[in-house]
Formats: C-alpha cells, sequence, structure tokens
C-alpha cells in the first residue's frame, strides 16, 4: 500500500492559483483506502475549491491512475471534460501524478504528499514496513525488515544503543527491530540463520535510478 498525505489547502491552492478551471482525478485504490483521494474527498475537494472560485470541469475516481491501461479506460468518459481544463488536481500518489502528466498531456497539480509503501492496520493507522531496497531479506529475519525499520540501518543484529529491548532513537519509545527479530526467529526454531554474519548490502541492487522492470 502506498501511503498518502493530503497537502495543505493553502498549498494546493497556491499551486492551482494561475488556473481557473480543475479537472480532478482521484484514486480508487491506496489514496481511497488512505482516505486521501477516494470518492469523498475528491467530492469535498471539489466543493472547498468551488468555494475559492474555481470552476470544476469534472472529476474522476481512476481504479488505479499508476496504471496507464486503466488511467486510459477511466478517463475515456471525461475526455471533453479533462480537454476544457487548464490543468488537473490529481489526488493520488506521486506515481500517479507522473502518468496522469505523462498520458494525458495536461498540466497536472499533486495534491497528496507520498509517505512510504506501508501496512495497514486500520483506516488512520498505517506503518512503513518497505522501503524497495531491490534486495529482499524477510526469509532471514523472519519477516520483519531491518532495513525498513532500524533507523541506523543495521544489518547484523542490534546496535549498542539498545536497551532493555528498546530503540534509542526516539527516546526509547520503540522496540529495537532486531530484538523482534530475535524473538519472531525464536518462534520459528530458526536461530541459526539469525546467528550467521550477514554480509554488507548490494547496494548496486537498488538499480540505476530511476528503477525499471521490463519483461523481455
Amino acid at each position: 500500500m502506498i501511503i498518502t498525505e493530503q497537502k495543505p489547502l493553502e498549498e494546493i491552492l497556491e499551486m492551482l492559483k494561475p488556473f481557473k478551471r480543475i479537472f480532478i482525478i482521484g484514486c480508487g485504490t491506496c489514496a481511497t483506502t488512505c482516505q486521501t483521494g477516494g470518492e469523498e474527498q475528491v467530492k469535498e475537494m471539489a466543493e472547498k475549491l468551488k468555494r475559492e472560485g474555481k470552476v470544476i470541469t469534472g472529476t474522476v475516481v481512476v481504479e488505479s491512475p499508476c496504471d496507464a491501461r486503466l488511467l486510459r479506460r477511466d478517463t475515456r468518459k471525461v475526455k471533453v471534460e479533462i480537454r476544457d481544463a487548464e490543468a488537473i488536481l490529481c489526488m493520488a500518489c506521486g506515481a500517479g501524478v507522473q502518468t496522469v502528466v505523462e498520458h494525458l498531456e495536461k498540466i497536472t497539480v499533486p495534491c497528496l504528499d507520498t509517505k512510504f509503501i506501508g501496512e495497514t492496520e486500520r483506516i488512520g493507522r498505517f506503518y512503513e514496513r518497505c522501503r524497495a531496497c531491490g534486495e529482499c531479506i524477510l526469509f532471514e529475519t523472519g519477516g520483519i525488515c531491518p532495513v525498513t525499520r532500524c533507523p541506523k540501518g543495521m544489518m547484523n543484529g542490534p546496535c549498542g544503543g539498545m536497551y532493555n529491548g528498546k530503540c534509542e532513537v526516539g527516546g526509547y519509545t520503540r522496540d529495537c527491530v532486531w530484538v523482534l527479530i530475535y524473538k519472531r526467529m525464536k518462534e520459528l526454531g530458526m536461530l541459526d540463520i539469525y546467528k550467521s554474519l550477514k554480509p554488507p548490502r548490494d547496494y548496486t541492487k537498488l538499480g540505476i535510478q530511476p528503477r525499471e522492470v521490463v519483461w523481455v
């Protein structure tokens, strides 16, 4: 899940300042779950912009704006409304905004800030769980990611700042991820893997940015 937060209205209005006629695109997947760009949020944003004197030419919630195929499919029925707009306000993650720009060829304003790839515990509780590092080691760590959850990026157990199972970063309010990994691996009977020395991370696996995966 891509976790997003809505930008302050003042920031959105500043970006939209040169434009009168706006078309709004929402996201039917991640931003809907985060309640930052679903049907309700799109309606609310349209009303806010109208109160600020903007003309809303139309709105659509695309199933997944970062998928060019779905974007083309879901915007086909609103081509005229998009054409009549001076700019698009995109209520999706950064990938969605860039897909809209590339395929609709219209000035596009981002409405959201993309925070992280995360776990949804429930609506309103989201936790970062993946950095898309390119080299997944979750089997070796009991399904708990130290790359994401250790502030210091430790790859071979806890640092000297751990105390009573807590991490010194943040004032000992959070569990040390390596203690969590140890407990999980012990429960799974996999401490032999836990105790093995891990080589330094291979940063070449991050790839050359911007990254891509292309099936040949």
